[in-house]
């Protein structure tokens, strides 16, 4: 069959690896230090993917801006306490490392920052698999198109070739965005409803599935 896709986008933190509740739990706890009434879980789920301070801003919107320093901080502290054990989804490790050598481009587009895709990629050992890479704190954060048009440029790929997967809808709205393809995911921290109105070519419901989706279109 011939490939359809060379350059296969992915997210990191809902989509690779089992982090939403970690994310969701560290938010928590970090209002409760600030002495604040911690958002409830769907809230937290629905701003994983956006940079951080994005995030927390969204989230929190009427709080003082002289807090969101302190409130990173803290969410930092009891992420960063733990994020070296967050486990990759099933089959990840093995379907990446697969892709690559069936000839296909990896790279990342994620929200976390530099240093915290860095600590992910050491910790999975997966760093030799992804071409070129991109974070929140050194460009756009999702939805804006960036990260995909910086990859697209780095790489010098087609973007008719070029397809992104995630589990939010902010990674679908960046794909869009930047003219190219995505597929969606189930297992993360949006539910389907928010994905289905992003036209993604599929949503899947495990990385398993996600593997075979490739295998059969990719």
């Amino acid at each position: 069959m011939t490939r359809q896709f060379d350059l296969l986008i992915f997210d990191w933190d809902g989509t690779l690896m089992d982090s939403a509740g970690v994310i969701v739990d560290s938010i928590q706890r970090a209002c409760e230090d600030m002495g604040r009434a911690a958002p409830d879980d769907r809230a937290c789920r629905q701003i994983i993917g956006l940079g951080l301070i994005q995030a927390l801003q969204t989230l929190l919107p009427d709080w003082p801006e002289a807090d969101y320093p302190a409130l990173v901080e803290r969410y930092r502290h009891h992420y960063l306490g733990r994020d070296d054990r967050i486990p990759l989804f099933d089959g990840v490790s093995d379907g990446l490392r697969e892709l690559a050598t069936q000839g296909h481009t990896l790279a990342v587009a994620t929200g976390k920052s530099r240093m915290g895709l860095a600590r992910a990629l050491q910790s999975s050992q997966l760093g030799p698999c992804f071409a070129a890479t991109r974070c929140a704190d050194e460009t756009h954060s999702k939805p804006h198109p960036a990260m995909v048009l910086e990859l697209l440029d780095e790489l010098d790929a087609d973007p008719a070739r070029t397809l992104v997967i995630g589990d939010t809808s902010h990674d679908l709205l960046m794909a869009s965005s930047a003219g190219v393809a995505s597929l969606g995911v189930s297992y993360g921290a949006h539910r389907v409803e928010d994905l289905h109105p992003h036209a993604p070519l599929a949503v899947l419901d495990s990385f398993a599935e996600v593997r075979a989706w490739l295998a059969a279109n990719a």
